[in-house]
């Protein structure tokens, strides 16, 4: 058992290195396939801002005209400059319905033949707007074929297409959905305004790439817009670079959960060494009278323990192979292919060896103490007694860094405007379980005797001897469940703080959103101006109020803006404040103010700046930088963004390319009947096939539902050290059950039945469970009371304790106490009655 818990804890950190692996040479593989260019031409002012398209990776700089392509290509030297466009597309597919694989993004992309990079393999390129050619996996994935007539929602318009060609981009995409047009049609859709981010350039055959960038680098000299040229090699390894960073994120949460099965898997190893040498202390006393030195018994125990950390670990990271493997199939089976086999290289299998000894050797070190010091007078006796050290110190260790956590945490509760207030929440968290895990065997007693109470009544005998048996050692009882205890807290928080968001955002929306329809597009999809008219010009409806939304650097007028200052803004009708969205204003006339040119910020962004009504602010987007002046500041955790301004605003300040309508808000006529107004929006919206219509309580389901969905994700992932913690109640009822040999043979030989007998183990790991279940849920639910008082200005306004979840996790712990026992049970049923009683 604790080779598996190792192997268990260590198969999820070998996984993720491998999976980081994967993913880093897939994406790697699709730079050095899509990124051929010996040099290429960008903006020369960096502003590092998140693009709202998601079709650019890094940071994004200024715009540089299209028509710089076509100087740069009677370059000498420069066989091609092909101007890199781009943009968010849907395409319906053979069934009709939108193609999307995966979360990955839906673009549409220029297509040039000059472009080394993409080779048509069946039809032909694109000609005109009408038509497309499908990458690879995309053509397959949508059902379509080449000669196929669909449809395209592109560049805020409705289309329809025909498919063309097949063209491989020379490599997998992982799962994106691209559709290729021509130059004219792309640069139509997006960079309307004549202005790219990047040129690709190609030499002639036998120049080189610092040829070809010095020669562009004299063609671009004294050019009006600030420009850069970067050499094809730099221009990849900034590109790896860059995704590196992104899916780093990945590993790292990944490995958090990966740590706490390990430290759950620590608790497993501390408690079997700990009964095995409590059953082998006259062997160790007898080593010591013969001349054994309290190192050489050390050090053999520590090496016991090296052992399972390093078997336990071999076999963790054949698991970790095994794992990546069925994510691999799986991500395929969604349409992202993983390239390559998977990746185990020596420094994985090194640190994950390394990683499981220490946890393995660190776990056993005081139990291996403990044998160490055993007195050589004790092996004289016919009986070694192991007297149980006193619980006091651990009481005071555990009620002074509990009591400190508790106290951090309260202050932090009811204090939540103190700028520490998310520090001291953390730091006395982090006290509060340590000082749970060290009171907990002071707990045990009396917690275990008011659960146990249900079996002592309504099961005798075997609810009092299974009672006497988990309370008799309660340091034992406590670490079996310290296992448990952990994985419940963690599961605990993460129910509340899920309803919590839902319930908070659910009331939000409710109160702020006055509307009577909201209108949403599928992930990675901005909502047509085509779909946005046609609702205009329906006569159900009353006012439709879209929300756009963009992303600035942003600070005061003559201070250049960080890197890290970004601010994110929606543009809307002023309208629509008060017609669509009822928000808190807090200083100043928001409508007003937006009418007047001004913009509007939130409070909290106001406060993290120190921005007041009537600073003049810079932002700079992707249309440059602009001067605008705070004209009010208001509240709102439905319109989750940091600033406002008006939709002319807006426009002048994002480039049409970038235009990003995120959201509707739609008010009924007059007279007319909600069914009515939804009937007519649905059918005008039908052929959009990515846009949802929903009123306020559908677009909370909908909430809900994401919320939900990263809960299914974290209960996976937690899942693991609850399944380590079962193998811990395992472990410790089947040793139990051998130190117990001559007990269990002496109650059978005055009548105790096989069954009586399992019934009393099942009882026991019953407890066992139900203990660090319950003590895990309270510390879990209290931490995550605590964390919705510190995050009640950010938008978790309402608390809410799923009640029925957390019963079902109790049920869960009856279940989990019932499993845990069957082979120690079965094990003891089965022990001979006369073996039993003569065993030593």
């Amino acid at each position: 058992m604790s080779l598996l818990a190792v192997a268990l804890g260590i198969s999820f950190i070998a996984g993720t290195f491998s999976l980081n692996g994967m993913l880093s040479a897939t994406f790697t593989g699709i730079v050095d396939s899509t990124m051929l260019g010996d040099a290429y031409v960008r903006g020369g002012d960096e502003s590092i801002r998140a693009s709202t398209t998601g079709t650019e990776v890094g940071p994004t700089r200024n715009r540089i005209p299209v028509a710089l392509a076509d100087e740069l290509s009677n370059v000498d030297g420069v066989h091609a400059a092909l101007p890199e466009i781009s943009g968010l597309m849907v395409l319906v597919g053979a069934d009709g319905t939108a193609v999307q694989s995966t979360q990955a993004p839906s673009f549409s992309v220029s297509y040039d033949p000059r472009d080394r990079t993409s080779k048509v393999i069946a039809g032909r390129a694109p000609q005109g707007s009408g038509e497309i050619a499908l990458e690879t996996v995309t053509l397959a994935s949508s059902g379509l074929e080449v000669g196929d007539t669909t449809r395209m929602v592109v560049g805020g318009d409705l289309r329809d297409v025909e498919v063309v060609g097949e063209i491989d981009p020379g490599g997998p995409m992982a799962g994106a959905t691209i559709a290729y047009v021509d130059l004219e049609t792309a640069t139509a859709d997006f960079a309307a305004d004549g202005m790219v981010a990047t040129i690709a350039v190609y030499g002639e055959d036998g120049t080189t790439e610092q040829q070809i960038v010095d020669a562009v680098n004299e063609a671009v000299a004294g050019f009006d817009t600030p420009v850069e040229v970067v050499g094809g090699d730099a221009m990849r390894v900034e590109s790896r670079d860059d995704v590196a960073s992104q899916i780093g994120f990945i590993s790292t949460f990944l490995l958090v959960f990966a740590g706490i099965a390990l430290f759950v898997g620590g608790f497993i190893i501390a408690n079997t060494f700990a009964m095995s040498v409590r059953q082998r202390m006259r062997e160790f006393a007898l080593l010591r009278a013969v001349g054994a030195s309290p190192t050489q018994v050390l050090s053999s125990i520590l090496l016991q323990a090296a052992v399972v950390g390093v078997v336990g670990s071999l076999i963790g990271v054949a698991g970790g192979v095994g794992l990546v493997s069925l994510l691999k199939v799986g991500f395929e089976s969604m349409g992202m292919s993983l390239v390559g086999d998977i990746p185990l290289d020596t420094s994985t299998v090194v640190m994950s060896v390394v990683i499981g000894a220490v946890v393995s050797v660190g776990a056993a070190f005081l139990p291996a103490r403990r044998a160490a010091m055993v007195p050589p007078v004790e092996a004289m006796r016919d009986d070694v007694a192991t007297t149980e050290r006193s619980l006091r110190v651990r009481a005071i260790a555990g009620g002074v860094i509990g009591g400190l956590g508790v106290v951090g945490v309260v202050i932090a509760a009811l204090q939540p405007e103190l700028e520490s207030g998310e520090t001291l929440l953390g730091i006395g968290a982090a006290a509060v379980v340590i000082g749970m895990l060290l009171l907990a065997p002071v707990l045990a007693r009396g917690a275990l005797g008011v659960l146990a109470a249900p079996f002592v009544a309504l099961v005798r005998p075997v609810g009092r001897l299974a009672r006497g048996n988990v309370v008799r050692n309660p340091r034992r009882t406590a670490n079996t469940a310290g296992a448990l205890m952990i994985g419940m807290a963690l599961v605990g928080a993460a129910t509340v703080i899920a309803a919590t968001t839902q319930a908070s955002l659910g009331t939000v929306v409710k109160k702020e959103a006055v509307s009577d329809f909201i209108v949403s597009a599928a992930t990675n999809s901005a909502i047509p101006e085509q779909a946005i008219d046609e609702m205009r010009d329906l006569p159900e409806v009353g006012s439709v109020d879209a929300l756009y939304y963009g992303v600035f650097l942003a600070d005061r007028v003559g201070v250049t803006p960080a890197s890290d200052s970004l601010v994110s803004t929606s543009g809307m009708d002023p309208a629509a404040f008060g017609r669509s969205l009822d928000v808190d204003e807090v200083e100043g006339d928001l409508q007003a103010a937006l009418n007047d040119g001004q913009i509007a910020l939130q409070e909290s962004v106001a406060e993290e700046h120190g921005w007041t009504v009537g600073d003049e602010l810079t932002f700079l987007g992707s249309a440059g930088a602009h001067d605008v002046t705070v004209g009010a500041i208001f509240s709102s955790n439905a319109l989750g963004v940091g600033s406002a301004m008006s939709q002319d605003m807006y426009d002048e300040m994002i480039v049409p390319g970038e235009r990003y309508a995120a959201n509707v808000f739609i008010a009924s006529a007059d007279g007319v009947d909600l069914e009515d107004t939804r009937a007519a929006l649905s059918s005008t919206l039908e052929p959009y096939v990515v846009i949802s219509l929903l009123d306020k309580d559908e677009f909370v389901a909908g909430i809900a539902d994401q919320v939900n969905q990263v809960l299914v994700i974290l209960y996976a992932l937690l899942g693991l050290s609850i399944i380590i913690a079962v193998l811990g109640i395992v472990n410790t009822l089947a040793l139990s059950v051998i130190e117990r040999t001559r007990e269990i043979g002496l109650l059978r030989a005055v009548g105790l039945g096989r069954l009586q007998l399992s019934g009393t183990v099942t009882i026991e790991s019953v407890l066992t469970a139900l203990f660090g279940t319950v003590v895990g849920l309270a510390v879990g639910v209290g931490l995550a009371m605590a964390l919705q008082k510190v995050f009640t200005d950010d938008g978790l306004g309402t608390l809410s304790i799923p009640w029925a979840s957390l019963g079902s996790m109790l049920v869960l712990a009856l279940v989990v106490g019932v499993l845990a026992a069957l082979w120690p049970a079965l094990r003891a049923a089965r022990m001979p009655v006369l073996d039993a009683v003569s065993y030593e």
